[in-house]
């Protein structure tokens, strides 16, 4: 599976970390930025870079981190077709994963360390979504967001 890495400058070494962490599990992972921590980043154009990657089909999942994971996850859910969740434990990662069909799953580097970050991941990934009636949920979703996008 090909994974898009996103972050602002507060969390490059922990995209760093967990980009190796991946690729050492067999995934491809593919860096957009931020690259240089002495330079400001603003995590809109993280979020959104990585969430039009999946959009686009460069990418079939992302992970986005900024200081607390909040902002850069707004950024990406304004993508159309987008679902990312926030994640500061490996439960709600896991839930994400498979009731709401997410692509994107957020966190923290002011918030969680490394290896919960690994944990994360770790539930994210490994699970897949169940279908029938969180479907019909995540249906619901997008009906709500085709609404509001005409």
């Amino acid at each position: 599976m090909k994974v898009g890495f996103g972050c602002d400058h507060t969390a490059i070494d922990l995209k760093k970390e967990m980009m190796e962490y991946m690729t050492g599990k067999g995934y491809e992972c593919v860096d957009y930025g931020a690259f240089d921590a002495t330079v400001r980043v603003d995590y809109p154009d993280q979020g959104q870079k990585v969430a039009e990657a999946i959009k686009d089909g460069e990418i079939e999942k992302g992970v986005l981190i900024c200081g607390t994971g909040i902002g850069i996850s707004l950024a990406a859910n304004k993508v159309p077709g987008i679902r990312a969740a926030v994640c500061s434990e490996p439960y709600s990662a896991m839930m994400t994963s498979k009731h709401n069909a997410t692509q994107i799953i957020a966190f923290g580097a002011r918030v969680v360390g490394n290896e919960m970050a690994k944990m994360i991941l770790d539930a994210f990934f490994d699970n897949e979504f169940e279908g029938g009636r969180h479907a019909e949920r995540v249906a619901k979703i997008t009906a709500i967001e085709e609404k509001y996008n005409k």
